[in-house]
């Protein structure tokens, strides 16, 4: 699948792939991203995520394609420049920052490679920590900063390298849900303000809904769905795709296999249900609804309505109709 986002995009992908010992781990894999534009790449553990950013910073080498930055290539499956000659800013899912350096230090680093003098790059990246809230830190070591204040150092120093894609693998893996969504909150920020690409992989559905601009699926390697987030949400192209992108049921009418999201089932209607199970979290609950031989995912605000055995109404608000195998 050929995904370009523009004519010229900061981040081309040609027919990458990239293996380990002879096994492709990413596989001919094409892919624009423009100026500003913020992808996510959403696949389970071993879809070739990481391995696809490490690519592209140039920790891996190809072994086919081309890849292309700031309209410059930067690598082929006979080489490649060394990461710190390209325009890129890896922030890994386990922070890698240097033990020895504190926070300060850390972000002036490739300031100073920028040929920045000694004070300038300081001060540059006290600001850095400043714009990720953690400038009263400047001075402790990795070791004695949490998971989310270590995280935050990551990003500050990523904004240092001014690059022109940012690459993020995982970036609130590791977090609580009250940081998780405080960090969220700040890279859409940055977002708005900076004109760098961004590239975030991520197993989080919600976190590749709710930050991106396109999501690209991704499946023992390959990309099988590209678009935005409302597309790959409401018109997924197979049912792997539809339950990577959230939960989801599949009926049976008049020989089609439809999908419906949770979100789609709504109290009143006339399809009579009987509720088999009923599960309460905090701003929602989930209820699984039998309808005949067809289980219905439904999600309404609040505490719980009905309990188990309670036979109620419900309406179907959409349905979607998954494309026939040889229609992909």
């Amino acid at each position: 699948m050929s995904d370009q986002s523009q004519s010229s995009p900061v981040l081309d992908c040609r027919g990458v792939s990239v293996a380990y010992d002879g096994t492709p781990v990413v596989d001919r894999v094409d892919l624009g991203i423009g100026a500003g534009e913020t992808l996510a790449l959403l696949g389970p553990s071993g879809s070739g995520k990481t391995t696809m950013l490490y690519a592209i910073a140039g920790f891996l080498p190809l072994s086919a394609g081309e890849l292309w930055l700031a309209g410059r290539r930067v690598a082929t499956r006979d080489g490649g420049e060394p990461p710190e000659r390209r325009p890129v800013a890896m922030v890994f899912q386990h922070y890698g920052l240097w033990p020895h350096l504190d926070a300060l230090e850390t972000v002036a680093y490739p300031l100073r490679r920028a040929q920045i003098s000694g004070n300038e790059a300081r001060r540059q990246a006290r600001g850095y920590l400043e714009q990720m809230h953690v400038d009263h830190l400047a001075n402790r070591r990795p070791a004695e900063l949490s998971g989310g204040e270590q995280q935050r150092v990551g990003l500050a120093r990523a904004l240092a390298r001014r690059p022109a894609v940012y690459l993020l693998d995982e970036p609130t893996a590791h977090l609580d849900t009250a940081l998780k969504a405080e960090l969220q909150d700040e890279l859409a920020r940055r977002r708005s303000v900076e004109r760098a690409a961004a590239i975030i992989a991520t197993h989080d559905v919600d976190e590749a809904l709710a930050l991106a601009d396109r999501v690209a699926l991704l499946r023992a390697g390959r990309i099988v769905q590209s678009g935005t987030p409302t597309e790959v949400y409401e018109r997924p192209v197979d049912e792997w795709a539809a339950r990577l992108t959230g939960p989801a049921s599949f009926i049976e009418r008049d020989g089609r296999r439809l999908m419906v999201r949770p979100d789609w089932v709504m109290p009143g209607g006339d399809l009579h249900v009987t509720v088999e199970a009923v599960r309460y979290r905090g701003s929602h609950t989930d209820y699984t609804l039998a309808a005949g031989n067809d289980r219905l995912l439904a999600r309404w605000p609040g505490p719980p309505r009905h309990e188990v055995g309670a036979r109620i109404s419900v309406g179907l608000t959409s349905t979607y109709r998954l494309p026939p195998s040889d229609d992909r």
